[in-house]
């Protein structure tokens, strides 16, 4: 009995000796790369997400909302705000659509699998299977697109096909920036150009 009684003691005491040297000891270990980032939360998660863009033509009572235009009108299943940090953005984690309308009500689409908002900046990043398509039937297909708001302009610096069925034609290219009706367009770079019509 005394021998088991010993034997715990010792046990005891070497587990306490090993717990005050883990517990005394600080962690010097500078965290580097993946390590040091810190996790990121959204302050807010919105499901089957709807955000419409209004303009008003001439300054609004407090009861009139007859008088303004609906520029644009986003959805989507998922978004998660991040306004709670330094640099302020908006994720769209499974994909968005936007339906634009220009100042004769014509509707021209965009979408994407993946979107950021960059509430600062006014630049939207939409990635994954981006395709415009305008009223008038022109088409755009990139991986990525940058859509800056406050200038109406969109750009891409990756590979892009490019459809307009008013003149018949497909173009492939790399780079391209343009205005959001397509009346003012730039390949920076193209790989060929490829009539779809037939003459008659």
């Amino acid at each position: 009995m005394k021998r088991i009684s010993s034997n715990n003691l010792k046990c005891f005491a070497t587990v306490l000796t090993v717990a005050i040297l883990f517990m005394s000891c600080d962690d010097d270990y500078k965290r580097v790369g993946e390590e040091a980032v810190k996790p990121v939360f959204p302050q807010g998660i919105a499901k089957n997400f709807t955000l419409t863009y209004t303009e008003a033509i001439k300054e609004l009572s407090t009861q009139d909302s007859s008088r303004s235009r609906v520029l644009a009108i986003l959805t989507s299943p998922i978004t998660e705000d991040y306004d709670n940090q330094n640099f302020k953005f908006r994720t769209f984690p499974e994909g968005l659509k936007v339906d634009f309308f220009d100042e004769k009500d014509q509707k021209s689409v965009i979408t994407a699998d993946y979107g950021i908002v960059y509430s600062q900046t006014n630049l939207i990043d939409l990635q994954g299977n981006v395709v415009i398509e305008s009223h008038d039937g022109k088409k755009l297909e990139t991986p990525q697109l940058f859509y800056d708001r406050k200038n109406n302009w969109i750009f891409t610096e990756e590979t892009f096909t490019y459809t307009n069925p008013e003149d018949g034609t497909v173009m492939d290219g790399e780079g391209m920036d343009f205005n959001r009706d397509f009346s003012f367009f730039k390949a920076h770079k193209t790989f060929g150009l490829m009539t779809i019509k037939e003459k008659e």
